[in-house]
Parts: structure tokens; sequence; C-alpha cells
């Protein structure tokens, strides 16, 4: 599957509505008092199986863009939270004990699930950059990233 990136295109459709990929928004009065929103889809991934994600109690949500050069590495590290990732781009080499064999590689389309507890460690072994958007649902107050394997508990 290839990398997925576009602006969504919108299109006024009459005084009232603007349609931005086929949902009807209010368009902007005449005295500009309301606006559409501007959304861009940014990256897609499929999902072989179901996807379940909680944290308990109060939680902390955050979303980067992730970019792992050709040799670079996130380290072994584990979380304390849950994260649903998209590969934008390039091969993510992903190092993990929830795999057959230990090891998993993700290409440009798919999405990845990495859940709490466990240590595994994501490479670039390729020679172009690894682009990943990753939503990470962590507990309140934790870091996203434990980077002491030590620290690390599977039974969590």
């Amino acid at each position: 599957m290839r990398p997925f990136r576009r602006t969504l295109t919108t299109v006024a459709l009459s005084s009232a509505f603007v349609v931005t990929a086929g949902v009807a928004l209010p368009a902007a009065s005449a005295e500009g008092k309301s606006t559409p929103p501007v959304i861009e889809e940014v990256a897609e991934g499929r999902q072989r199986g179901s996807i379940r994600v909680g944290v308990g109690g109060p939680a902390q949500v955050n979303y980067r863009k992730v970019t792992l050069p050709p040799g670079a590495s996130t380290g072994p590290h584990c979380h304390y939270g849950q994260l649903i990732g998209v590969v934008e781009s390039g091969r993510l080499t992903h190092y993990a004990p929830v795999y057959p064999g230990g090891v998993r590689v993700y290409t440009a389309g798919e999405s990845i699930v990495e859940g709490s507890g466990y240590v595994h460690e994501g490479r670039n072994e390729g020679k172009r950059d690894v682009v990943l958007w990753v939503t990470y649902v962590t507990p309140e107050g934790k870091p996203l990233a434990e980077p002491d394997p030590s620290k690390c508990d599977a039974s969590r």
C-alpha cells in the first residue's frame, strides 16, 4: 500500500453550507461570523485485527510525528499506556516479544499498536526516512516512553 496524504478540498455549494469531503458544514455568513474548519488527512493505516485502547484513571493523549532517519532507533523502551501509529513512509523494523520470532517489519500504509509494559525497539534499517504519526494514550503524569527497561513490567 502506498503512503496516504492529501488535503481535503472545500467547495462552496450555496451561501448556507460548505461541503468538505462529503460533509456539509455551515458556511461563513455575510458578517463572517462562522468559518468552516480546515481538515487535513495526514495519515491512514490498516490494522489486521481489532484494536482496544484503554488506560485506567485519568489519561493524557499526545499526537506526534516521529521521523527516524536511516540507521536511527527508538532505543529499547516500554510504555505505561498504549499507542496507535501509522507508517506514512519507509520501513519500520519493530523488535518486540509480541511477534513470532520477535520481529515485524511495517511499511507505508500499515498501522502499529503498542501495549504497555513490554520492552520493544523500532529501527530504521532502510535507506530512507521512516515517518510515523503516533497517538499516545498514557496515564496522566507518566512519560510517553520509559527508556529504563528495568522499570518495564509486562504483567501490568
